[in-house]
Protein backbone atom coordinates (compact mmCIF):
# COMPACT_ATOMS: atom_id res chain seq x y z
CA UNK A 1 0.00 0.00 0.00
CA UNK A 2 2.82 2.40 0.91
CA UNK A 3 4.69 1.51 -2.27
CA UNK A 4 1.55 2.10 -4.35
CA UNK A 5 0.97 5.52 -2.79
CA UNK A 6 4.65 6.42 -3.29
CA UNK A 7 4.51 5.38 -6.93
CA UNK A 8 1.31 7.38 -7.42
CA UNK A 9 2.92 10.47 -5.92
CA UNK A 10 6.01 9.94 -8.08
CA UNK A 11 3.90 9.62 -11.25
CA UNK A 12 1.87 12.69 -10.38
CA UNK A 13 5.05 14.69 -9.77
CA UNK A 14 6.51 13.51 -13.07
CA UNK A 15 3.31 14.40 -14.92
CA UNK A 16 3.29 17.90 -13.46
CA UNK A 17 6.94 18.34 -14.41
CA UNK A 18 6.21 17.24 -17.98
CA UNK A 19 3.26 19.66 -18.21
CA UNK A 20 5.39 22.49 -16.89
CA UNK A 21 8.12 21.70 -19.38
CA UNK A 22 5.59 21.59 -22.24
CA UNK A 23 3.95 24.93 -21.38
CA UNK A 24 5.55 27.83 -23.27
CA UNK A 25 7.29 30.36 -21.03
CA UNK A 26 5.86 33.87 -20.92
CA UNK A 27 8.18 36.23 -22.79
CA UNK A 28 8.88 39.64 -21.30
CA UNK A 29 9.65 42.78 -23.29
CA UNK A 30 13.42 42.25 -23.40
CA UNK A 31 13.07 38.62 -24.42
CA UNK A 32 10.78 39.63 -27.28
CA UNK A 33 13.36 42.16 -28.46
CA UNK A 34 16.17 39.63 -28.12
CA UNK A 35 14.20 37.04 -30.08
CA UNK A 36 13.50 39.57 -32.82
CA UNK A 37 9.85 38.60 -33.11
CA UNK A 38 6.53 39.15 -31.37
CA UNK A 39 3.73 36.58 -31.48
CA UNK A 40 0.34 38.29 -31.73
CA UNK A 41 -2.83 36.20 -31.62
CA UNK A 42 -5.68 37.17 -33.94
CA UNK A 43 -8.99 35.38 -34.47
CA UNK A 44 -9.44 35.46 -38.24
CA UNK A 45 -12.86 35.74 -39.84
CA UNK A 46 -14.08 38.87 -38.00
CA UNK A 47 -15.28 41.23 -40.76
CA UNK A 48 -13.39 44.54 -40.88
CA UNK A 49 -11.24 43.56 -37.87
CA UNK A 50 -9.40 40.46 -39.12
CA UNK A 51 -10.03 38.49 -42.30
CA UNK A 52 -8.39 37.07 -45.42
CA UNK A 53 -8.50 39.42 -48.42
CA UNK A 54 -8.83 38.64 -52.13
CA UNK A 55 -5.09 38.02 -52.37
CA UNK A 56 -5.36 35.45 -49.56
CA UNK A 57 -3.51 37.75 -47.17
CA UNK A 58 -4.61 38.56 -43.59
CA UNK A 59 -5.85 42.11 -43.15
CA UNK A 60 -8.36 44.21 -41.21
CA UNK A 61 -7.97 46.89 -38.55
CA UNK A 62 -6.65 44.45 -35.94
CA UNK A 63 -4.16 42.83 -38.32
CA UNK A 64 -2.88 46.22 -39.44
CA UNK A 65 -2.65 47.36 -35.80
CA UNK A 66 -0.56 44.28 -35.02
CA UNK A 67 1.73 45.09 -37.96
CA UNK A 68 2.23 48.67 -36.74
CA UNK A 69 2.99 47.51 -33.22
CA UNK A 70 5.63 45.01 -34.35
CA UNK A 71 7.19 47.58 -36.67
CA UNK A 72 7.49 50.17 -33.89
CA UNK A 73 8.96 47.59 -31.53
CA UNK A 74 11.52 46.76 -34.20
CA UNK A 75 10.75 43.05 -34.42
CA UNK A 76 9.20 40.60 -36.87
CA UNK A 77 5.46 39.94 -36.53
CA UNK A 78 4.33 36.35 -36.14
CA UNK A 79 0.52 36.14 -36.44
CA UNK A 80 -0.96 33.34 -34.35
CA UNK A 81 -4.32 32.49 -35.91
CA UNK A 82 -6.86 31.32 -33.33
CA UNK A 83 -10.60 31.04 -32.67
CA UNK A 84 -12.59 33.58 -30.67
CA UNK A 85 -12.80 31.24 -27.70
CA UNK A 86 -9.01 30.86 -27.61
CA UNK A 87 -8.19 34.57 -27.36
CA UNK A 88 -7.71 34.70 -23.57
CA UNK A 89 -6.20 31.19 -23.10
CA UNK A 90 -3.65 31.77 -25.87
CA UNK A 91 -1.92 34.62 -24.00
CA UNK A 92 -2.53 33.03 -20.58
CA UNK A 93 -0.53 29.99 -21.58
CA UNK A 94 2.25 31.87 -23.36
CA UNK A 95 1.36 30.63 -26.85
CA UNK A 96 1.29 34.29 -27.91
CA UNK A 97 2.77 37.44 -26.40
CA UNK A 98 -0.26 39.64 -27.11
CA UNK A 99 -3.79 39.25 -28.45
CA UNK A 100 -5.14 41.94 -30.77
CA UNK A 101 -8.50 40.55 -31.75
CA UNK A 102 -11.62 42.64 -31.08
CA UNK A 103 -11.36 41.60 -27.43
CA UNK A 104 -13.75 43.57 -25.25
CA UNK A 105 -12.44 44.77 -21.89
CA UNK A 106 -14.66 43.16 -19.24
CA UNK A 107 -14.32 42.65 -15.48
CA UNK A 108 -14.44 38.88 -15.97
CA UNK A 109 -11.62 38.87 -18.51
CA UNK A 110 -9.53 41.24 -16.38
CA UNK A 111 -9.40 38.52 -13.73
CA UNK A 112 -7.61 36.27 -16.22
CA UNK A 113 -5.37 38.64 -18.23
CA UNK A 114 -4.26 42.28 -18.30
CA UNK A 115 -5.49 44.77 -20.87
CA UNK A 116 -3.90 47.80 -22.45
CA UNK A 117 -5.80 51.07 -22.49
CA UNK A 118 -8.53 50.91 -25.18
CA UNK A 119 -7.28 51.10 -28.77
CA UNK A 120 -10.59 50.61 -30.63
CA UNK A 121 -14.31 50.02 -30.07
CA UNK A 122 -16.95 47.52 -31.13
CA UNK A 123 -20.73 47.99 -31.15
CA UNK A 124 -22.66 44.82 -30.38
CA UNK A 125 -26.18 44.51 -31.69
CA UNK A 126 -29.17 42.21 -32.09
CA UNK A 127 -30.21 41.88 -35.72
CA UNK A 128 -33.15 40.15 -37.39
CA UNK A 129 -35.39 40.50 -40.47
CA UNK A 130 -37.77 43.46 -40.67
CA UNK A 131 -40.71 41.18 -39.91
CA UNK A 132 -39.36 40.29 -36.45
CA UNK A 133 -40.80 42.53 -33.71
CA UNK A 134 -37.78 42.86 -31.43
CA UNK A 135 -37.01 46.01 -29.47
CA UNK A 136 -35.21 44.61 -26.41
CA UNK A 137 -34.00 41.52 -24.59
CA UNK A 138 -37.51 40.63 -23.40
CA UNK A 139 -38.61 40.15 -27.02
CA UNK A 140 -36.10 37.31 -27.49
CA UNK A 141 -38.03 34.94 -25.21
CA UNK A 142 -38.95 31.79 -27.13
CA UNK A 143 -36.76 32.73 -30.11
CA UNK A 144 -33.58 31.18 -31.54
CA UNK A 145 -30.61 33.51 -31.57
CA UNK A 146 -27.09 32.87 -32.81
CA UNK A 147 -23.92 34.16 -31.14
CA UNK A 148 -20.19 33.54 -31.41
CA UNK A 149 -19.01 31.51 -28.45
CA UNK A 150 -16.99 33.21 -25.67
CA UNK A 151 -17.60 36.74 -26.94
CA UNK A 152 -19.06 39.76 -25.17
CA UNK A 153 -22.23 39.09 -27.18
CA UNK A 154 -22.47 35.57 -25.78
CA UNK A 155 -22.04 36.81 -22.21
CA UNK A 156 -24.50 39.67 -22.65
CA UNK A 157 -27.27 37.60 -24.27
CA UNK A 158 -26.84 34.82 -21.71
CA UNK A 159 -27.10 37.27 -18.83
CA UNK A 160 -30.04 39.30 -20.14
CA UNK A 161 -32.37 36.83 -21.83
CA UNK A 162 -34.71 34.24 -20.38
CA UNK A 163 -36.29 31.47 -22.40
CA UNK A 164 -34.32 32.12 -25.58
CA UNK A 165 -32.63 29.27 -27.45
CA UNK A 166 -29.01 30.38 -27.81
CA UNK A 167 -27.03 28.75 -30.62
CA UNK A 168 -23.28 29.15 -30.12
CA UNK A 169 -20.83 29.09 -33.04
CA UNK A 170 -17.06 28.78 -32.76
CA UNK A 171 -16.24 31.89 -34.79
CA UNK A 172 -17.87 34.74 -36.69
CA UNK A 173 -17.38 32.99 -40.03
CA UNK A 174 -19.56 30.04 -39.05
CA UNK A 175 -22.15 32.37 -37.51
CA UNK A 176 -22.31 34.26 -40.81
CA UNK A 177 -22.64 30.99 -42.75
CA UNK A 178 -25.55 29.92 -40.53
CA UNK A 179 -27.35 33.22 -41.03
CA UNK A 180 -26.70 33.26 -44.79
CA UNK A 181 -27.92 29.67 -45.24
CA UNK A 182 -31.12 30.32 -43.29
CA UNK A 183 -30.31 28.15 -40.28
CA UNK A 184 -31.23 31.16 -38.15
CA UNK A 185 -32.68 34.64 -38.62
CA UNK A 186 -31.69 36.37 -35.38
CA UNK A 187 -28.10 37.07 -34.36
CA UNK A 188 -26.28 38.93 -31.64
CA UNK A 189 -23.00 40.15 -33.05
CA UNK A 190 -21.24 43.32 -34.16
CA UNK A 191 -22.26 45.65 -36.96
CA UNK A 192 -19.43 44.44 -39.20
CA UNK A 193 -20.73 40.87 -39.01
CA UNK A 194 -24.20 42.09 -39.94
CA UNK A 195 -22.71 43.60 -43.08
CA UNK A 196 -20.99 40.31 -43.85
CA UNK A 197 -24.30 38.46 -43.52
CA UNK A 198 -26.27 40.81 -45.75
CA UNK A 199 -23.56 40.83 -48.43
CA UNK A 200 -24.17 37.10 -48.93
CA UNK A 201 -27.78 36.60 -47.83
CA UNK A 202 -30.18 36.49 -50.78
CA UNK A 203 -33.32 38.40 -49.83
CA UNK A 204 -34.81 39.01 -46.40
CA UNK A 205 -31.81 40.99 -45.06
CA UNK A 206 -31.18 41.44 -41.35
CA UNK A 207 -31.46 44.86 -39.72
CA UNK A 208 -30.31 46.20 -36.39
CA UNK A 209 -33.10 45.79 -33.84
CA UNK A 210 -31.29 47.30 -30.86
CA UNK A 211 -27.77 48.11 -29.73
CA UNK A 212 -26.73 46.04 -26.73
CA UNK A 213 -23.65 48.12 -25.90
CA UNK A 214 -20.51 49.69 -27.34
CA UNK A 215 -17.49 47.87 -26.01
CA UNK A 216 -13.96 49.22 -25.58
CA UNK A 217 -11.35 46.88 -27.04
CA UNK A 218 -7.97 46.30 -25.42
CA UNK A 219 -4.77 44.48 -26.31
CA UNK A 220 -4.57 41.41 -24.09
CA UNK A 221 -1.41 40.52 -22.18
CA UNK A 222 -0.64 37.72 -19.73
CA UNK A 223 -0.56 38.79 -16.09
CA UNK A 224 2.85 39.26 -14.51
CA UNK A 225 4.36 41.11 -17.47
CA UNK A 226 4.46 44.76 -16.30
CA UNK A 227 7.14 46.05 -18.69
CA UNK A 228 5.33 44.71 -21.76
CA UNK A 229 2.05 46.14 -20.45
CA UNK A 230 3.62 49.56 -19.86
CA UNK A 231 5.24 49.60 -23.32
CA UNK A 232 1.95 48.61 -24.95
CA UNK A 233 0.00 51.29 -23.08
CA UNK A 234 2.52 53.95 -24.13
CA UNK A 235 2.39 52.70 -27.72
CA UNK A 236 -1.42 52.84 -27.86
CA UNK A 237 -1.57 56.36 -26.40
CA UNK A 238 1.18 57.65 -28.71
CA UNK A 239 -0.35 56.20 -31.85
CA UNK A 240 -3.85 57.27 -30.92
CA UNK A 241 -2.66 60.83 -30.35
CA UNK A 242 -0.63 60.99 -33.57
CA UNK A 243 -3.60 59.61 -35.52
CA UNK A 244 -2.13 56.34 -36.83
CA UNK A 245 -4.51 54.07 -34.91
CA UNK A 246 -7.48 56.26 -35.76
CA UNK A 247 -6.57 56.19 -39.46
CA UNK A 248 -6.29 52.40 -39.48
CA UNK A 249 -9.67 52.02 -37.77
CA UNK A 250 -11.45 54.51 -40.04
CA UNK A 251 -10.02 52.85 -43.16
CA UNK A 252 -11.79 49.58 -42.35
CA UNK A 253 -14.86 50.74 -40.41
CA UNK A 254 -15.85 54.04 -42.05
CA UNK A 255 -16.28 55.69 -38.66
CA UNK A 256 -13.98 57.46 -36.25
CA UNK A 257 -13.03 56.49 -32.73
CA UNK A 258 -14.13 58.57 -29.72
CA UNK A 259 -11.70 61.37 -28.84
CA UNK A 260 -11.53 60.26 -25.18
CA UNK A 261 -11.00 56.55 -25.94
CA UNK A 262 -7.58 56.02 -24.32
CA UNK A 263 -8.69 57.74 -21.10
CA UNK A 264 -11.69 55.48 -20.55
Amino acid sequence: MTITRSLSRLCATAALALCAAAAPALADLQQIKDAGRIRIAVAMGIPQYSYIDGQMQPTGSDVETAKLLAEDLGVRLELVEITNAARVPTVQTGKADLVVSALGITDERKQAIDFSVPYATLAIIVAAPESEDIAGYEDLTGKRIGVTRATTNDQDITANTSGAEILRFEDDATLITAAVSGQLDIISSQSAVLGGVNDKRSGNPLETKFVQKETNLGIGIAKGNPELLEWTNDWVRTNFDNGRLREVFTEFHDRDLPDDLTSR
